[in-house]
C-alpha cells in the first residue's frame, strides 16, 4: 500500500489555502499551520483596504472547486473586494465549509524546521528523512509534526521595512515605536482617534503611501486641524501619481489621479528628497531628521507612518539548506524574473516549482515570501505557484512544468502592500515600474 504524502503548509492566507486545496486534489494530506487565531490573519490587518483587482482574479481554481461543492455562491466577478470581504466571502468559507476544515491549525506559530535526525551539516540520507516542524500554541506549548514536504507561504506582513533610507532602522526608531505605524493604518476607521487633529508624516512613494495620504486628506476635510506631510525619498512627486486615465488598471489610475489633485490643492505638504536617518522625541513631539540629527533637515510631527514595503524573515528555516538571491532575498532561479529594477507586476511571467524549490528537496517558498523584497507579486501568480508545487510533490513533473496561467492583459494588483494581495514592498528603484507600494 502506498502511503499518502503529508505536506505542511505554513500560512493560511489566500495562497496558503489554495496550496492546501491543490494538495487535497492531488490525493495528499495537507497540514496548514497558521500563526494567527483565524485564517487570513494578515489580510484582516488591512481589511479596510480595497484591492485593485476584481474577484475574478482573486479566487484560485482548486479552491473554487472545493467551495462550489458546498453550494458556495461566487461573488460577482467584476466587483472589487476589500480585505474584509476577501476573508468573509472567500477565506472563511474555504476554512469552515470545505474539506480543509479538518486540516487547519490556527494559533500555531512555526518556530523551527529541520530534517528528522539530521542537522544542517549532515548530508547522507538527508533527502529521504521527513521534515520535523515545531510550532508554538497558546494552549499546549510547543508541538511537533512531521511532513514529507513543506511549503512556506508566511508572507512578509510581519516584517515591514524600517524608516531608514539605507534599509536599516533610523537611529532612534526603535525608541519611538509608540509614535510609528507601518503599512496602512485604518485612518478613517479604527485608528481615526490616533490621527485626527494631529500632524502626521507618511514616508513612502508607492500605493500604500498614496492610499494612506489620501485617507489622511479626507480626515483633514473633517478635522481641519489635521496636518498631512508626505516624505518621499525621490525628488519627483509626479512619479508616484501613476498613469491616471491611461493606467490599465482603472482603480489604480483613479487613485493616482485623485491623489495628484489633493497635492495640487495643498491638502498634502510635500517633502521630496527626504531620506530619514534619525527619529527622536523633542518636547513631546516626534522629530524626524534627514542627514545629521543636529544639523541636517528636520521636521516635527505627532505621528509617523512608514509605508516603504516589506521584507521576508527566515528565522525558522535556519536549519534548512536555503539558497537566496543576495539582493532580492528570493529563490536564486526566480530573481531574474522578478527583479523590480527590470520588471513590473505585468511583466513577470508565470513560474512554478522549478524556480521555487530549494537545495532542501521537498521544501518550497511560495506567495509573497517567495518574492523576497520585490514588490511585483501577483495573487494569481501565487496560485499558479502552488498548483505547480503540488504537482511536483505528487510526482507529476510534467504538470509542474506546464504553465496553466495566462495573466490578464491589465495585470492584477492591489491597493496595499501586504503578503496576500498582489504587489508588495517599495524598494526605491521600483517606484516607477512597480504596481504597488
Amino acid at each position: 500500500m502506498i502511503q499518502t504524502k503529508t505536506v505542511a503548509v505554513i500560512g493560511a492566507g489566500p495562497v496558503g489555502l489554495a496550496a492546501a486545496a491543490h494538495i487535497l486534489e492531488r490525493g495528499m494530506t495537507p497540514i496548514v499551520l497558521e500563526a494567527g487565531p483565524k485564517v487570513g490573519h494578515a489580510v484582516r490587518q488591512w481589511g479596510h483596504v480595497q484591492l485593485f483587482s476584481p474577484w475574478e482574479y482573486n479566487v484560485d481554481p482548486a479552491a473554487k472547486r472545493l467551495l462550489e461543492a458546498t453550494g458556495w455562491n461566487s461573488p460577482a466577478p467584476g466587483d472589487y473586494p476589500t480585505g474584509s470581504q476577501l476573508v468573509e466571502q472567500y477565506l472563511e468559507p474555504m476554512a469552515n465549509r470545505t474539506q480543509l476544515q479538518n486540516h487547519i491549525l490556527t494559533s500555531s506559530r512555526v518556530t523551527e524546521i529541520s530534517r528528522q535526525g539530521f542537522d544542517k551539516l549532515k548530508s547522507k540520507g538527508r533527502a529521504s528523512a521527513p521534515f520535523e516542524i515545531r510550532y508554538q500554541t497558546s494552549a499546549n506549548g510547543t508541538q511537533v509534526t512531521r511532513a514529507d514536504a513543506v511549503i512556506d507561504v508566511t508572507g512578509t506582513w510581519a516584517s515591514p521595512n524600517p524608516a531608514g533610507a539605507n534599509g536599516l532602522y533610523a537611529i532612534g526608531e526603535k525608541d519611538v515605536f509608540d509614535r510609528v505605524a507601518y503599512a496602512m493604518p485604518d485612518i478613517l476607521g479604527s485608528d481615526r482617534a490616533r490621527y485626527a487633529g494631529k500632524t502626521v508624516a507618511v514616508l513612502g512613494a508607492g500605493h500604500s503611501a498614496i492610499g494612506t495620504l489620501t485617507s489622511l486628506a479626507h480626515l483633514k476635510s473633517e478635522v481641519p486641524e489635521t496636518t498631512v506631510i508626505w516624505l518621499l525619498r525621490g525628488e519627483d512627486p509626479a512619479k508616484a501619481f501613476g498613469g491616471g486615465a491611461n493606467d490599465k488598471l482603472a482603480a489604480r489610475g483613479e487613485l493616482g489621479s485623485a491623489f495628484a489633485a489633493l497635492v495640487s490643492a495643498g491638502l498634502v505638504q510635500v517633502e521630496p528628497g527626504f531620506r530619514a536617518t534619525h527619529l527622536n522625541l523633542e518636547e513631546g513631539r516626534l522629530r524626524i531628521s534627514a542627514g545629521s540629527a543636529c544639523c541636517g533637515r528636520n521636521l516635527k510631527a505627532d505621528e509617523l507612518i512608514v509605508a516603504t514595503g516589506f521584507r521576508p524573515s527566515f528565522d525558522f528555516v535556519r536549519e534548512l539548506r536555503i539558497k537566496l538571491d543576495p539582493a532580492i532575498e528570493c529563490p536564486v532561479a526566480l530573481a531574474p524574473l522578478i527583479d523590480p529594477n527590470e520588471h513590473s507586476c505585468g511583466t513577470v511571467r508565470p513560474h512554478g516549482a522549478r524556480e521555487l524549490a530549494q537545495d532542501e528537496p521537498g521544501f518550497y517558498f511560495a506567495g509573497m515570501k517567495s518574492y523576497g523584497r520585490a514588490p511585483t507579486f501577483l495573487m494569481l501568480t501565487g496560485y499558479e505557484q502552488v498548483r505547480s508545487i503540488a504537482a511536483d510533490i505528487a510526482g507529476d513533473h510534467q504538470a509542474a512544468e506546464r504553465v496553466e496561467l495566462v495573466l490578464p492583459e491589465t495585470g492584477v494588483c492591489s491597493r496595499t502592500s501586504v503578503e496576500t494581495t498582489s504587489c508588495c514592498g517599495d524598494p526605491e528603484p521600483a517606484r516607477k515600474s512597480s504596481c504597488c507600494a
